[in-house]
């Protein structure tokens, strides 16, 4: 038997000579460029080890504990990223309080690099009444004031073509605190994207029509004035337009437009109205409407036995096309004691009775519309009520990462309508089930927030997170159309 004495030597030995190796191999992996652990490979030892982070300068210091923010998405979400600075692509470090230090975005590690055109403010901000000075193309975006607010009511639902743009502009801005999916380039020919920032759902919502001696309608004019520019580009004729992305989230935005710049990537509320070549899954991303009740904080949610009222729906119940259901459900349920199935409207404090309405509800129906998509679905999330979704053609933003049915109940139209069918699967889900659905509902309603500055796993940075997923898709297809065209040209 070794003498306690020894044995302890031994370990102190030991243990001064590991650290050395340590460093030793630290700095070789910094210093050599043929060093036999890649420097890639070093930096995801220390990313993935909790208790070190990745400073902005490139040095790795010590944590008294790991990163974590009630933004992160959790692990089970596939693809959506975790650890604060890989969500960013640069070190966002966090100080002893939690809190992020601001950094400009580092290109190199940022998920998507965008470049964006400087188009005439009539195409953006003009279209709120912004007039900048000579020479200005975009108001200040360091300060919340300096920039226009979108408008309220209706038009708010669609303003995703504002979120992002903001977010470009101030992706380049050091004391504005982000996370970094994306950053803006000053190069065309350095981007994965070209972001063409025009408010069509704006420019629909506010000029729809011909006003005074008008021959074409402001929103038609600055249609036929962005086609007309893009296929004049370089950029545009590059790639045919498979790499811009336009924001066309109101289903009648771009309605002229969209047929001619169809090979584009769109941001879309659903496909309702888009014929499969123009629009599709493959190329396009669905985004979220930005919900119009108040969000209801975690603390405040009320729990299953809190909620008095079984189903809830609030809204315009006679409908064209696909929402010609909404009228069927209505004289099927409008009797029954713990249903509330009425019409509203943003009117008359529409939309605060709605709120408080659903936030005491167990189960919120979203039925189709005119199109597959209303805003009532976001609404509901932000309300931690469990979605009910009868609508066959919906298309669900982030589906690819969030599994709906984990915090929805989606329902065949051709079932809904049977006489008894809702109300008896409803009312056979059990509390245990739904307080599942409910915690879900929780953890994962940040993803559909839109907000000024993003941060990690909101609708923001969510959809710049999509928009890189489908880099691939359009690299595929670019790929497989040069497959004889260089050959014949060589």
């Amino acid at each position: 038997m070794l003498p306690s004495k020894f044995l302890s030597w031994l370990i102190a030995v030991s243990m001064i000579l590991l650290t050395l190796s340590s460093l030793s191999l630290h700095q070789f992996s910094n210093n050599s460029e043929n060093s036999f652990i890649a420097r890639s490979v070093f930096n995801f030892i220390l990313v993935n080890n909790s208790s070190i982070y990745l400073k902005a300068n490139g040095e790795y210091d010590q944590m008294k504990s790991p990163p974590s923010s009630p933004e992160m998405p959790r692990k089970e979400d596939t693809n959506i990223q975790e650890v604060p600075f890989q969500v960013s692509g640069h070190a966002m470090n966090m100080d002893e309080t939690g809190q992020h230090s601001g950094a400009v975005c580092d290109q190199s590690r940022a998920l998507l690099r965008v470049y964006m055109y400087d188009l005439p403010s009539e195409f953006h901000f003009g279209l709120l009444g912004w007039k900048g000075s000579a020479n200005q193309t975009w108001p200040s975006v360091s300060i919340p004031n300096g920039f226009p607010p979108y408008p309220g009511g209706l038009n708010l639902q669609h303003s995703a073509e504002y979120w992002l743009t903001i977010d470009l502009l101030v992706s380049n801005t050091a004391n504005i605190v982000r996370p970094c999916s994306v950053i803006r380039v000053q190069n065309s020919s350095e981007a994965d994207v070209i972001f063409v920032p025009f408010f069509s759902s704006l420019s629909y919502n506010r000029h729809p029509k011909l006003q005074g001696h008008e021959k074409v309608s402001v929103n038609r004019m600055l249609q036929d004035k962005l086609v007309q520019f893009l296929k004049g580009r370089d950029e545009w004729k590059r790639l045919g337009g498979r790499d811009h992305l336009i924001v066309a989230h109101h289903p009648n935005s771009m309605l002229f437009a969209r047929y001619k710049l169809g090979s584009a990537m769109f941001v879309l509320a659903d496909f309702g109205r888009y014929p499969r070549k123009i629009a599709n899954i493959e190329k396009d991303v669905i985004a979220p409407y930005k919900h119009m009740v108040r969000t209801v904080l975690i603390a405040n949610s009320a729990s299953f036995s809190e909620r008095p009222t079984l189903i809830y729906f609030r809204g315009a119940i006679y409908r064209k096309d696909g929402g010609a259901i909404r009228q069927v459900l209505y004289h099927l349920l409008k009797d029954e004691k713990d249903v509330h199935f009425a019409f509203g409207s943003v009117q008359a404090n529409g939309i605060k009775q709605a709120g408080k309405g659903m936030s005491s509800s167990k189960f919120c129906l979203n039925i189709a519309g005119d199109t597959p998509s209303s805003n009532r679905l976001f609404d509901a999330i932000a309300s931690h009520c469990v979605p009910v979704i009868i609508s066959d053609e919906i298309e669900l933003p982030f589906e690819d990462v969030l599994d709906y049915s984990e915090f929805c109940v989606f329902v065949r139209a051709s079932d809904a309508v049977k006489k008894g069918y809702l109300l008896n699967l409803l009312r056979g889900i059990e509390q245990e089930n739904w307080t599942k659905m409910w915690e879900r509902l929780k953890k994962i309603s940040r993803h559909f927030e839109y907000q000024y500055p993003s941060q990690p796993g909101d609708a923001v940075d969510m959809i710049w997170q999509t928009v890189s997923r489908k880099k691939s898709a359009t690299q595929l297809c670019v790929h497989r159309k040069n497959r004889y065209i260089r050959s014949q040209s060589s």
